[in-house]
């Protein structure tokens, strides 16, 4: 730990040190702002299980299942910047994604019944080698691997959606992603010329930011099209006049 303060949680076992020093302002949180900058996540991700929920989507549970992954991804990383534990980030931003390429590949499984059971037995594999073993740059290819899978079924989605305001949200899922990237980039690569500052610019903590609300858009337009393929009439309305979200129509024989 940093100076040798003490800690509630006990020494530091995470590989993944951020720019922020630890437990500088209490010895329950290590990192302070990489832990409050996920409460945005947190909230967004609540609106979207609010939005989804309210519209009794009983047929599109997966429609806002990945927004409960969502939410419990970035309760997990505010354990990682709290008390530093690594794994409990980690196997959640995996299982995420494993959704998100169920969602996206699913219409085409000629065998429908065997690809959640696969999802989930792989989920739930990697989750327990990742605890015993600790994948360190097999995590990070891994997760990247995963990543490019979902692009090309993006790209179809986004080239056969007529809606301007359903594209607009790929867009800003681009970049949200784009802006919190370079956040990350900067922090990692100058936190020594950071040090010598008075002040720390806290990259990483904006990273959680843009991120926050990167998998918000990413949801919101992955809800449109799942609504799609279901054959309902999904529109993209805001909530309190700013925040997108999937407005789904039903027709009464669904």
């Amino acid at each position: 730990m940093d100076d040798g303060i003490s800690s509630f949680w006990g020494p530091v076992t995470s590989t993944i040190e951020c720019c922020e020093k630890n437990y500088v302002y209490s010895s329950y949180i290590a990192e302070f702002f990489n832990t409050i900058s996920n409460v945005p996540g947190i909230i967004l991700a609540l609106i979207g299980l609010l939005n989804a929920l309210r519209q009794h989507l009983r047929r599109g549970l997966v429609l806002f299942t990945y927004q409960t992954w969502h939410w419990q991804l970035v309760i997990c990383c505010i354990m990682l910047h709290c008390n530093a534990h690594q794994h409990s980030d980690e196997t959640p931003m995996v299982w995420e994604m494993l959704l998100y390429l169920y969602i996206l590949y699913s219409p085409d499984w000629h065998y429908k019944s065997t690809m959640p059971t696969f999802i989930f037995l792989y989920g739930a594999a990697f989750g327990v080698l990742h605890h015993l073993i600790g994948f360190n740059t097999g995590f990070k290819v891994h997760y990247m691997l995963l990543c490019l899978l979902c692009i090309p079924r993006m790209y179809k989605y986004y080239i056969h959606i007529n809606d301007v305001n359903a594209k607009r949200l790929a867009k800003l899922y681009l970049l949200t992603l784009l802006l919190g990237s370079i956040c990350w980039f900067v922090d990692r690569e100058f936190c020594k010329k950071f040090s010598s500052w008075d002040f720390n610019p806290q990259g990483h903590a904006f990273w959680h930011i843009f991120m926050g609300f990167n998998s918000y858009l990413a949801n919101t337009f992955l809800m449109f099209c799942r609504a799609q393929q279901l054959g309902w009439d999904p529109k993209v309305a805001r909530f309190m006049g700013f925040l997108p979200y999937a407005k789904i129509h039903k027709s009464k024989t669904q």
